[in-house]
């Protein structure tokens, strides 16, 4: 009897416990969270790179020759046409003053045979009227035919000693200008024992010292335009194509990683790389900042598109992704249903932009949980899903 009793209280307990959690399982309505629209959403593509110079070059002397000064070390800061070394140049410096006699020695050449072109022609002018007379008198035999044939010679060595002085003149003038290239090339050649900075730049490198024995076009510094420091960096070819110049960025440096910096695409290069894949692409920095440093590796999020307003679906939520579509669940009416949606845009933390296939007031489920059923009530849970 007291088993009885037992049973008929405890049956019905287990049945009114087995129904309220098939309730709980089944029919109650379930917390879900859900997307939210979202405003002003930026879209970006990542890449890392690291930073460089666009404008780099490694200067050294024209000649060979001993450095004997130098003027600058790594970390300095040059203007345009600033001595940065020197060759010794005192073997040049005699060389140049040789040539600048040559060029005096032919100038007072031309000053003789100038003058001898004077005395040439006086002479020449004299001879003439001489012969003139006696060929005058010639014709009246008041004078001999010898004398006038002699006056005729006169005249005419007169005029080829003219143009013999005509010509050393001519000889002068060219020895002058032979002379005056000589001087040039000489001080030419001296200007080229001094190395001077070709723009305005930092010394990023020195690879001689003093006393060092160098040939022509070896290397003494390499300098770099500190206005043309950007980021060269390496972006996936899958999403290369987003990229356009002109397209903000923002660059985090290794040294400062807690700080973004603001720049722009200035150029995407023609070639990628066949190996890894990867386009290259220089970001320019807004305004350049003191520590970065050459080689560094810095990280760019360049901004592709701005997207007013989106609802966005972690990757987590989505199932059967593939080829921009895929099913997600949503609470429609107070229900669960799964709807077959497109996607556009993927955003680097993994969230789907959604662009089609979700009906005019439905929720979309942001995280899965277990419960999920087609036609289940559900509810918004409180607070942001995560």
């Amino acid at each position: 009897m007291n088993r009885q009793r037992l049973l008929l209280t405890i049956v019905p307990a287990l049945l009114i416990a087995a129904g309220a959690i098939v309730w709980a399982m089944f029919f109650r309505a379930i917390d879900v969270q859900v997307a939210h629209p979202e405003r002003d959403v930026m879209v970006q593509v990542f890449g890392l790179g690291t930073v460089e110079a666009r404008v780099t070059s490694q200067i050294g002397f024209k000649i060979s020759g001993v450095l004997v000064d130098l003027r600058a070390d790594v970390g300095d800061r040059v203007a345009k046409g600033a001595v940065l070394a020197r060759l010794d140049d005192r073997e040049q410096r005699a060389q140049v003053a040789r040539a600048e006699a040559a060029v005096d020695q032919a100038e007072a050449n031309l000053q003789r045979s100038t003058a001898s072109v004077a005395k040439a022609t006086a002479t020449y002018g004299n001879a003439k009227r001489i012969n003139e007379r006696q060929q005058k008198l010639v014709k009246t035999n008041a004078a001999s035919v010898e004398a006038a044939e002699t006056a005729q010679a006169t005249e005419d060595a007169a005029l080829a000693d003219l143009n013999l002085a005509k010509s050393d003149v001519l000889v002068a003038k060219a020895a002058i200008s032979d002379a005056k290239a000589q001087e040039q090339q000489q001080t030419a050649t001296l200007y080229f024992h001094t190395l001077a900075a070709p723009y305005d730049a930092m010394v990023t490198t020195r690879q001689k010292e003093l006393g060092s024995a160098l040939n022509a076009g070896q290397p003494v510094f390499t300098l770099i335009d500190p206005k043309s420091v950007w980021v060269l960096a390496y972006i996936d070819e899958s999403k290369a194509g987003e990229i356009e110049v002109g397209e903000p960025a923002d660059i985090v440096l290794r040294s400062h990683p807690n700080q973004r910096l603001k720049g722009q695409v200035v150029r995407i290069e023609p070639e990628s790389d066949r190996v890894n894949e990867e386009r290259k692409v220089e970001i320019a920095f807004d305004d350049i900042p003191a520590f970065a440093n050459l080689g560094e590796q810095a990280e760019v999020y360049i901004t592709t598109v701005h997207l007013p307003q989106t609802v966005l679906v972690p990757e987590a939520a989505i199932v059967g992704l593939g080829k921009n579509r895929g099913t997600v669940w949503t609470l429609e009416d107070g229900h669960l249903q799964q709807r077959e949606v497109t996607f556009g845009h993927r955003l680097l933390d993994g969230r789907y932009e959604i662009v089609g296939g979700v009906p005019d007031k439905a929720a979309i489920v942001a995280k899965l949980r277990g419960g999920l059923r087609v036609g289940r009530a559900g509810k918004i849970a409180k607070g942001p899903a995560k």
